[in-house]
Protein backbone atom coordinates (compact mmCIF):
# COMPACT_ATOMS: atom_id res chain seq x y z
CA UNK A 1 0.00 0.00 0.00
CA UNK A 2 1.67 3.27 -0.67
CA UNK A 3 0.97 6.13 1.18
CA UNK A 4 0.70 9.46 -0.16
CA UNK A 5 2.50 11.82 2.06
CA UNK A 6 0.96 15.21 2.08
CA UNK A 7 2.88 18.62 3.14
CA UNK A 8 1.72 20.41 6.17
CA UNK A 9 0.45 23.83 5.58
CA UNK A 10 0.91 26.83 8.28
CA UNK A 11 -1.62 28.21 7.01
CA UNK A 12 -5.26 27.36 5.85
CA UNK A 13 -5.23 25.51 2.09
CA UNK A 14 -5.23 27.28 -1.02
CA UNK A 15 -8.88 28.16 -1.21
CA UNK A 16 -8.97 29.69 2.06
CA UNK A 17 -6.29 31.39 1.94
CA UNK A 18 -6.91 32.93 -1.61
CA UNK A 19 -10.20 34.25 -0.42
CA UNK A 20 -8.84 35.57 2.15
CA UNK A 21 -6.52 37.25 -0.31
CA UNK A 22 -8.58 38.70 -3.25
CA UNK A 23 -10.88 40.19 -0.10
CA UNK A 24 -7.89 41.85 1.36
CA UNK A 25 -6.83 43.17 -1.81
CA UNK A 26 -10.40 44.51 -3.08
CA UNK A 27 -11.23 46.36 -0.34
CA UNK A 28 -7.36 48.10 0.01
CA UNK A 29 -6.64 48.29 -3.46
CA UNK A 30 -8.92 47.16 -6.42
CA UNK A 31 -12.55 48.79 -4.75
CA UNK A 32 -10.61 52.30 -3.87
CA UNK A 33 -8.99 52.61 -8.02
CA UNK A 34 -12.70 50.76 -9.46
CA UNK A 35 -14.13 53.91 -7.34
CA UNK A 36 -11.73 56.56 -8.86
CA UNK A 37 -12.55 55.20 -12.26
CA UNK A 38 -16.05 55.35 -11.63
CA UNK A 39 -16.05 58.59 -10.69
CA UNK A 40 -13.98 60.08 -13.74
CA UNK A 41 -16.50 58.40 -15.96
CA UNK A 42 -19.34 60.43 -14.61
CA UNK A 43 -18.43 63.24 -17.05
CA UNK A 44 -18.45 63.26 -20.72
CA UNK A 45 -15.69 62.48 -23.14
CA UNK A 46 -15.28 66.01 -24.07
CA UNK A 47 -14.97 67.09 -20.56
CA UNK A 48 -12.45 64.43 -20.24
CA UNK A 49 -10.57 65.49 -22.55
CA UNK A 50 -10.43 69.19 -21.52
CA UNK A 51 -9.37 68.68 -18.35
CA UNK A 52 -6.57 66.30 -19.74
CA UNK A 53 -5.41 68.64 -22.11
CA UNK A 54 -5.59 71.44 -20.41
CA UNK A 55 -2.07 73.53 -20.24
CA UNK A 56 -1.80 73.59 -16.47
CA UNK A 57 -2.75 69.71 -16.18
CA UNK A 58 -0.39 69.04 -19.10
CA UNK A 59 2.66 71.00 -17.26
CA UNK A 60 1.67 69.78 -13.95
CA UNK A 61 2.10 66.13 -15.21
CA UNK A 62 5.74 66.62 -17.57
CA UNK A 63 6.81 68.02 -14.17
CA UNK A 64 6.06 65.25 -12.09
CA UNK A 65 7.12 62.21 -13.92
CA UNK A 66 10.42 64.61 -14.85
CA UNK A 67 11.87 65.34 -11.50
CA UNK A 68 10.58 61.81 -10.26
CA UNK A 69 12.57 60.38 -12.67
CA UNK A 70 15.90 62.16 -12.32
CA UNK A 71 15.47 61.76 -8.45
CA UNK A 72 15.14 58.19 -8.73
CA UNK A 73 17.93 57.67 -11.42
CA UNK A 74 19.93 59.90 -9.20
CA UNK A 75 19.17 57.25 -5.75
CA UNK A 76 19.92 54.06 -8.39
CA UNK A 77 23.57 55.31 -8.43
CA UNK A 78 24.50 56.85 -5.26
CA UNK A 79 21.94 54.86 -3.12
CA UNK A 80 23.92 51.66 -4.81
CA UNK A 81 27.23 53.39 -3.91
CA UNK A 82 26.08 53.88 -0.68
CA UNK A 83 24.76 50.20 -0.11
CA UNK A 84 28.14 49.06 -1.48
CA UNK A 85 29.72 51.06 1.31
CA UNK A 86 27.62 49.96 3.67
CA UNK A 87 28.31 46.20 2.74
CA UNK A 88 31.86 45.92 1.86
CA UNK A 89 33.72 48.30 4.46
CA UNK A 90 33.96 48.38 7.98
CA UNK A 91 34.61 51.97 9.68
CA UNK A 92 33.36 53.80 13.29
CA UNK A 93 29.77 54.37 12.90
CA UNK A 94 28.65 52.20 10.50
CA UNK A 95 25.40 50.79 12.30
CA UNK A 96 24.58 54.75 12.69
CA UNK A 97 24.91 55.60 9.26
CA UNK A 98 23.04 52.03 8.53
CA UNK A 99 20.20 53.48 10.57
CA UNK A 100 20.44 56.95 8.87
CA UNK A 101 19.22 55.20 5.61
CA UNK A 102 15.95 54.46 7.02
CA UNK A 103 15.13 57.61 8.54
CA UNK A 104 12.85 59.26 5.71
CA UNK A 105 10.94 56.41 6.30
CA UNK A 106 10.11 57.33 9.57
CA UNK A 107 10.20 60.96 9.35
CA UNK A 108 6.85 62.82 8.48
CA UNK A 109 6.85 64.13 5.22
CA UNK A 110 6.07 67.68 6.24
CA UNK A 111 8.90 67.42 8.65
CA UNK A 112 11.23 66.81 5.42
CA UNK A 113 9.69 69.36 3.57
CA UNK A 114 10.35 72.19 5.98
CA UNK A 115 13.70 71.09 6.66
CA UNK A 116 15.02 71.02 3.71
CA UNK A 117 13.11 74.56 2.64
CA UNK A 118 14.74 75.81 5.83
CA UNK A 119 18.09 74.91 4.21
CA UNK A 120 17.94 75.13 0.91
CA UNK A 121 15.91 78.70 1.02
CA UNK A 122 17.45 81.71 -0.70
CA UNK A 123 19.00 82.40 3.13
CA UNK A 124 19.06 78.74 3.95
CA UNK A 125 22.67 77.26 5.46
CA UNK A 126 22.93 75.97 1.79
CA UNK A 127 21.02 77.83 -0.13
CA UNK A 128 22.74 81.14 0.90
CA UNK A 129 26.13 80.38 -0.86
CA UNK A 130 24.49 78.89 -3.90
CA UNK A 131 22.35 82.58 -3.98
CA UNK A 132 25.22 83.76 -4.15
CA UNK A 133 25.84 82.66 -7.78
CA UNK A 134 22.85 83.37 -8.96
CA UNK A 135 21.36 79.52 -8.70
CA UNK A 136 18.13 78.96 -6.66
CA UNK A 137 17.11 75.91 -5.01
CA UNK A 138 13.97 76.09 -3.18
CA UNK A 139 11.27 76.94 -4.85
CA UNK A 140 12.46 75.34 -8.33
CA UNK A 141 12.50 72.19 -10.18
CA UNK A 142 15.92 71.90 -8.39
CA UNK A 143 14.28 72.19 -5.28
CA UNK A 144 11.57 69.35 -6.12
CA UNK A 145 14.33 66.94 -7.05
CA UNK A 146 15.82 67.14 -4.10
CA UNK A 147 12.89 66.56 -1.83
CA UNK A 148 11.96 63.30 -3.71
CA UNK A 149 15.94 61.51 -3.81
CA UNK A 150 14.95 62.53 -0.17
CA UNK A 151 12.28 59.96 0.34
CA UNK A 152 13.35 57.96 -2.44
CA UNK A 153 17.02 56.66 -1.77
CA UNK A 154 16.05 54.02 0.87
CA UNK A 155 14.98 52.09 -1.50
CA UNK A 156 17.50 51.56 -3.27
CA UNK A 157 19.70 50.89 -0.61
CA UNK A 158 17.54 48.27 0.95
CA UNK A 159 17.12 46.41 -2.22
CA UNK A 160 20.82 46.45 -3.05
CA UNK A 161 22.25 45.79 0.05
CA UNK A 162 20.88 42.36 0.50
CA UNK A 163 21.97 41.10 -2.71
CA UNK A 164 25.51 42.66 -2.01
CA UNK A 165 25.44 40.46 1.43
CA UNK A 166 24.71 37.37 -0.14
CA UNK A 167 27.29 37.85 -3.07
CA UNK A 168 29.89 35.37 -3.06
CA UNK A 169 33.19 36.83 -3.29
CA UNK A 170 34.94 33.60 -4.17
CA UNK A 171 34.25 34.53 -7.95
CA UNK A 172 35.50 37.90 -7.31
CA UNK A 173 39.03 36.23 -5.55
CA UNK A 174 39.39 33.96 -9.04
CA UNK A 175 38.72 36.43 -11.52
CA UNK A 176 41.46 38.63 -9.61
CA UNK A 177 43.71 35.57 -9.93
CA UNK A 178 43.40 35.36 -13.28
CA UNK A 179 44.10 39.13 -14.23
CA UNK A 180 41.21 40.75 -14.30
CA UNK A 181 40.94 44.23 -13.02
CA UNK A 182 38.84 45.84 -10.41
CA UNK A 183 36.75 47.58 -13.10
CA UNK A 184 36.39 44.78 -15.44
CA UNK A 185 35.46 42.46 -11.98
CA UNK A 186 32.79 45.20 -10.92
CA UNK A 187 31.08 45.32 -14.74
CA UNK A 188 31.71 41.71 -15.73
CA UNK A 189 31.10 39.44 -12.20
CA UNK A 190 29.30 42.08 -9.58
CA UNK A 191 27.17 44.65 -11.42
CA UNK A 192 25.24 41.66 -14.11
CA UNK A 193 24.52 40.42 -10.09
CA UNK A 194 22.98 43.77 -8.80
CA UNK A 195 21.11 45.22 -11.81
CA UNK A 196 17.80 43.20 -10.52
CA UNK A 197 17.65 44.77 -7.46
CA UNK A 198 18.86 47.75 -8.37
CA UNK A 199 15.82 48.23 -10.83
CA UNK A 200 13.66 47.03 -8.52
CA UNK A 201 14.95 50.06 -5.84
CA UNK A 202 14.67 52.24 -9.11
CA UNK A 203 11.02 51.38 -9.60
CA UNK A 204 10.07 51.90 -5.62
CA UNK A 205 11.54 55.06 -5.76
CA UNK A 206 10.05 56.28 -9.23
CA UNK A 207 6.91 55.07 -7.54
CA UNK A 208 7.28 56.89 -4.00
CA UNK A 209 7.74 60.35 -5.98
CA UNK A 210 5.28 59.85 -8.27
CA UNK A 211 2.60 60.35 -5.18
CA UNK A 212 4.50 62.36 -3.43
CA UNK A 213 3.00 65.31 -1.68
CA UNK A 214 4.21 66.71 2.01
CA UNK A 215 8.00 67.19 1.41
CA UNK A 216 7.54 68.93 -1.88
CA UNK A 217 4.69 71.09 -0.80
CA UNK A 218 6.42 73.48 0.97
CA UNK A 219 10.17 73.15 -1.19
CA UNK A 220 8.23 73.85 -4.20
CA UNK A 221 6.94 77.28 -4.34
CA UNK A 222 3.51 75.61 -6.20
CA UNK A 223 3.37 78.13 -9.01
CA UNK A 224 1.18 76.84 -11.71
CA UNK A 225 2.83 75.70 -14.84
CA UNK A 226 6.22 75.95 -13.34
CA UNK A 227 6.33 73.93 -9.80
CA UNK A 228 3.35 73.01 -9.38
CA UNK A 229 2.99 68.76 -9.36
CA UNK A 230 0.35 66.71 -10.39
CA UNK A 231 -0.72 65.79 -6.43
CA UNK A 232 -0.84 69.38 -5.53
CA UNK A 233 -3.25 69.69 -8.42
CA UNK A 234 -5.45 66.86 -7.11
CA UNK A 235 -5.73 68.90 -3.42
CA UNK A 236 -6.27 71.98 -5.46
CA UNK A 237 -9.19 70.46 -7.74
CA UNK A 238 -11.33 69.17 -4.20
CA UNK A 239 -10.49 72.14 -1.93
CA UNK A 240 -12.73 73.37 -4.92
CA UNK A 241 -15.10 70.89 -5.18
CA UNK A 242 -14.27 69.88 -8.03
CA UNK A 243 -14.01 65.92 -7.73
CA UNK A 244 -14.60 65.02 -10.97
CA UNK A 245 -11.74 66.77 -12.06
CA UNK A 246 -9.59 65.13 -9.47
CA UNK A 247 -10.48 62.16 -10.19
CA UNK A 248 -10.28 62.63 -13.92
CA UNK A 249 -6.75 63.61 -13.49
CA UNK A 250 -5.76 61.17 -10.94
CA UNK A 251 -6.95 57.92 -12.96
CA UNK A 252 -4.69 59.58 -15.84
CA UNK A 253 -1.66 59.69 -13.45
CA UNK A 254 -2.88 55.94 -12.24
CA UNK A 255 -2.94 54.57 -15.78
CA UNK A 256 0.74 56.48 -16.87
CA UNK A 257 2.13 55.28 -13.70
CA UNK A 258 0.98 51.79 -14.14
CA UNK A 259 2.16 51.61 -17.68
CA UNK A 260 5.92 52.76 -16.57
CA UNK A 261 6.02 50.70 -13.92
CA UNK A 262 5.20 47.71 -15.83
CA UNK A 263 7.45 48.58 -18.39
CA UNK A 264 10.25 48.56 -15.64
CA UNK A 265 9.18 45.72 -13.93
CA UNK A 266 9.27 44.25 -17.48
CA UNK A 267 12.88 45.18 -18.23
CA UNK A 268 13.84 43.53 -14.34
CA UNK A 269 12.32 40.28 -15.27
CA UNK A 270 14.33 40.35 -18.67
CA UNK A 271 16.99 41.27 -17.14
CA UNK A 272 17.01 38.69 -14.39
CA UNK A 273 16.24 35.50 -16.49
CA UNK A 274 19.01 36.59 -18.75
CA UNK A 275 21.66 36.80 -16.15
CA UNK A 276 20.11 32.92 -14.87
CA UNK A 277 20.47 32.25 -18.27
CA UNK A 278 23.76 33.19 -18.95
Amino acid sequence: MVIQSKRRRVLPGFGLSMGYTLIYLSFIVLIPIAVLFVKASTISFSEFWEIVTDKRVMDSYKLTFYTSFLAAVVNAIFGTLIAWVLVRYHFYGKRFVDALVDLPFALPTAVAGIALTAIYAPNGWIGQYFEEFGIKIAYTQIGIMIALTFIGFPFVVRSVQPVLQDLDRQYEEAAATLGASSSQIFFKIILPSIIPSVLTGFALAFARALGEYGSVVFIAGNMPMKTEIVPLLIITKLEQYDYSGAAVIAAVMLVISFLLLFLINFWQWRTARKHQVS
